[in-house]
């Protein structure tokens, strides 16, 4: 007998959250791989050519007060006439970094090299100029930016594939009703074209398969429950309720696991159990 009950299933909250959430990563990944591939890899070239200024500057101060001619008016001549050692393209350095490049000003300062810890001067720098107070322990490749480039366009191509298909998906839906099944591409199967229900993977993964073949020509058809309507209880259940009416019309033939009872063993006779024991002994 055939229901007239219509069940209509739409995209659940389990498939669009899980959508967001790799929608959001691939978006985050993709503005980090191309801040880091524009200017993030030169601004931490900089730190580092910067960086390793105040390390050549604490040499040059030991050196020259070990040698006895120190004094604050040679050190901020010597300081004033030095420069930041790049050693890289200019490509490879933030766009508008005019070369050459002066230590900066806190190392001309004799009372402040007094102290002997580069690492602090740079640290108060870095703050000042709102840079990294650990820069890189060396400076990043053309390769290595290149590289942030590259990743930066895969990541986009997966966030652009999953919107897409999220999208796709928010405006598809699968209802069943006396008439026939309706598919996700909007495919209206009648149950006589119905060949096979495969629910062998229905109550683990809320996946069923139909073949079909007849009026609405031939193929499978994949109902997804996780995706389109879901199995909380709260919410009536609409994918197992879908499933319901499916087979209450449907009249081919239906696969599902089923449970092998063991078989029966017969009882040993008594003389065949001592045979067996006997020859089970060394």
């Amino acid at each position: 007998m055939q229901t007239s009950e219509s069940i209509v299933c739409k995209p659940t909250p389990w498939f669009t959250l899980r959508a967001g959430a790799m929608l959001a990563m691939f978006s985050v990944f993709c503005v980090m791989f191309y801040i880091d591939g524009t200017t993030g890899y030169r601004k931490k070239n900089l730190e580092y050519y910067l960086e390793a200024s105040f390390q050549q500057a604490d040499k040059d101060f030991k050196r020259m007060k070990s040698a006895g001619d120190l004094s604050p008016e040679s050190w901020r001549e010597f300081a004033s006439a030095q420069e930041v050692p790049f050693k890289s393209d200019l490509s490879l350095l933030p766009e508008g970094t005019k070369l050459p490049m002066p230590w900066p000003a806190v190392l001309t300062d004799f009372d402040r090299m007094k102290s002997g810890q580069p690492h602090l001067l740079w640290q108060e720098f870095s703050g000042e100029q709102r840079m990294s107070k650990t820069p890189p322990k060396e400076p990043f490749s053309a390769a290595k930016i290149h590289e942030q480039i590259i990743v930066f366009y895969v990541c986009l191509s997966l966030s652009l594939l999953t919107l897409f298909f999220l999208i796709r998906t928010m405006r598809r839906s699968i209802s069943a009703d006396s008439a026939g099944l309706t598919t996700v591409t909007g495919k209206v199967i009648p149950y006589d074209d119905m060949k096979t229900l495969d629910l062998r993977k229905w109550d683990t993964k809320g996946i069923a398969l139909i073949e079909y073949q007849g009026v609405s020509g031939s193929g499978r058809a994949r109902i997804d429950g996780l995706t389109y309507g879901g199995f909380k209880q709260e919410n009536g259940e609409p994918a197992d309720r879908l499933m319901g009416v499916i087979r209450e019309n449907f009249s081919g033939e239906i696969i599902e696991y089923t449970s092998i009872e063991p078989e029966a063993v017969s009882p040993q006779a008594p003389d065949d159990a001592r045979k067996a024991d006997a020859e089970n002994l060394p």
